[in-house]
């Protein structure tokens, strides 16, 4: 799996180290008094449960910074599994090898970050499997853990889901609040081409009209928003009508034992905030062995 945001990684580490060593460089008070400084251990990550992988590349990131954070000597690591890779229970993940102490000082760390984006992928893997053959793909939004939001979205990708706008920054998204503050739909889409023209413009629509008043003003992207799959599809075929070429997403509510009937209606995505504010985790361990 390609795209793994190292330098939010990097941060996001660090930012967990400071708050579980209290401080920098900080200090395990318990790894420190029974660990000899230079014990060696070898250690498994391994899966406690089903899922797929994503954030392999954490595992060497943590212990690096630990050990450079506390003078420790390096762990190797030997990775089993990659990213988007299926998990099953029991599976080793990594091999470690090197600082007994580096090794649990990392432990929670690696294990929080680990689970958390492996649940995101597992979740993200249900809603792809279940849109194979409509021709759809599942989104991701905003709703995301506060500072985690590249690891997440990248977490996405590995379950076989599509990134949505990173921020409020690369993309203009239009909805409700903005329809009111502006006036009206037309009169949001026209000040935002005149403040940021080369920004790409998204248009949430709760109706057919508003859909094709979108169109009218210049947007190339819909977000309908809590339709019907009946009302769903006779939009995507009206706004198809139109000649122009419109990406087209259902937002709004979805759940996998509808997100295949929603799919068929014709729309490009399926958004879901739950991938990244609702999964839950995969459960993984790290266990030290003999040898």
């Amino acid at each position: 799996m390609t795209g793994f945001p190292e330098k939010a990684a990097q941060s996001i580490v660090d930012g967990a180290l400071e708050e579980d060593l209290g401080g920098f460089p900080g200090v395990d008070v318990t790894s420190t008094a029974t660990i000899p400084a230079g014990q060696r251990s070898t250690a498994h990550v391994v899966a406690r449960g089903d899922g797929v992988l994503a954030g392999a590349p954490l595992v060497s990131l943590v212990f690096r910074a630990v050990s450079e954070r506390l003078g420790l000597p390096e762990v190797d690591v030997e990775l089993v599994h990659e990213d988007g890779d299926m998990l099953r229970r029991g599976e080793v993940i990594a091999v470690l090898r090197g600082s007994t102490r580096a090794i649990l000082v990392g432990e929670r760390t690696l294990l929080n970050l680990l689970s958390r984006l492996s649940g995101v992928a597992t979740h993200t893997r249900l809603w792809a499997l279940e849109l194979e053959g409509t021709g759809a793909t599942v989104l991701d939004t905003r709703k995301t853990t506060p500072l985690l939001r590249a690891l997440e979205k990248y977490a996405v990708r590995c379950g076989g889901g599509t990134n949505k706008r990173m921020g409020l920054y690369d993309v203009a998204m239009i909805k409700d609040n903005h329809k009111l503050a502006a006036g009206s739909l037309t009169a949001a889409i026209a000040a935002v081409h005149t403040a940021y023209p080369k920004v790409p413009i998204q248009v949430e629509a709760t109706t057919l009209e508003e859909a094709l008043e979108a169109v009218q003003a210049g947007a190339r992207f819909l977000l309908l928003d809590n339709m019907t799959p009946e009302l769903l599809q006779a939009t995507v075929e009206t706004v198809r009508a139109t000649g122009e070429d419109v990406e087209i997403e259902a937002t709004g509510g979805l759940t996998l034992d509808v997100a295949r009937t929603y799919a068929l209606t014709g729309v490009d995505y399926l958004s879901v905030g739950g991938l990244t504010h609702s999964s839950p985790i995969v459960d993984i361990a790290l266990d030290l062995v003999e040898g």
